[in-house]
């Protein structure tokens, strides 16, 4: 089976910006083009952070109030929030990047350990090549019921174990896909399972399927 890769999904032409730019430059290109966060690169186009609008509404909230409320930013020896004027000083660092040949449970594993919503996308000498994003990587669960459907009878079940089409009845409906059948062991049972559920686009799978000894297995796995 192929499975969508970070370079299938990602977007390929990325606004970035350089350390130094400038706070309000870093605004503008946020604005301009739509997009709430902006790689950070070397001279070298290797990613070295990422500006959010996360960052830059932190730098305003640490400039004094026009209004007079007091506030006391935690510096901990940095600079305080108020004064930080580039896209180096206002960055997250280091920038969590992604390979594109990764998959979208490596990338989404990733997202989810770093606590991050979007992962820079490098090649081999570390410049960056992309941008992939949470919504990016749930684009393959728009996948139509009828392409999960003709890949799990083709590729898993035909191609790779073998069963005819005859042996294993496939109903998928909003990603979630009913298998029932016969198949020729019931250690198979547990496999086809597993693989079913690894189609990109499954929400869940279900099955009552019995071996050749006559015993029935009915199970559900969710995605």
């Amino acid at each position: 089976m192929r499975h969508r890769t970070v370079e299938d999904l990602m977007t390929r032409d990325v606004v970035r910006v350089e350390q130094d730019t400038p706070f309000k430059a870093v605004v503008r290109l946020l604005s301009d083009h739509d997009v709430t966060a902006l790689p950070v690169v070397d001279g070298l186009d290797r990613p070295v952070g990422v500006v959010s609008e996360a960052d830059v509404l932190r730098t305003v909230a640490g400039r004094p109030d026009p209004a007079g409320l007091p506030f006391a930013p935690r510096t901990n020896g940095r600079r305080p929030p108020g004064d930080r004027l580039t896209a180096g000083e206002l960055m997250t660092a280091p920038a969590v990047c992604a390979r594109p040949e990764w998959t979208v449970v490596e990338a989404a594993r990733v997202m989810e350990g770093n606590g991050v919503k979007r992962l820079p996308v490098v090649d081999a000498r570390e410049a960056l090549v992309g941008i992939v994003s949470r919504g990016d990587l749930l684009r393959v669960f728009l996948r139509h019921d009828e392409a999960l459907r003709d890949e799990i009878a083709g590729e898993v079940l035909a191609k790779t174990l073998g069963l005819a089409p005859t042996d294993v009845a496939i109903d998928v409906r909003e990603g979630r896909v009913a298998l029932k059948g016969r198949v020729r062991t019931e250690a198979l049972i547990p496999v086809i399972e597993r693989l079913c559920l690894g189609v990109d686009g499954v929400v869940a799978v279900t099955t009552d399927l019995s071996s050749a000894s006559g015993v029935p297995r009915t199970a559900g796995t969710d995605g």
